[in-house]
């Protein structure tokens, strides 16, 4: 999985696995977009508006957190 933020647009993308040639995208919302694979399998979550969604402060921090182990990460977007 990796994650993709573009300050200049404010877009971040969640990469759950490469997009191949055929992509169905699904708008959820104005601010949520999925990208499918042709056997339902999820390519990646498009965040518009994703300081606010994801809650990436004013000084760029972004709190990673590991559901299993509890381990905890500070990541700096810009």
């Amino acid at each position: 999985m990796k994650l993709t933020y573009d300050p200049r647009y404010n877009i971040a993308y969640i990469h759950f696995r490469e997009k191949g040639t055929e992509v169905e995208t699904i708008k959820i919302s104005d601010e949520l977009v999925i990208d499918l694979a042709p056997d339902g399998s999820v390519y990646g979550i498009e965040l518009l508006n994703a300081n606010e969604q994801i809650r990436i402060g004013d000084d760029g921090k972004f709190l990673l957190v590991n559901g299993a182990t509890g381990k905890q990460e500070v990541l700096t977007f810009g």
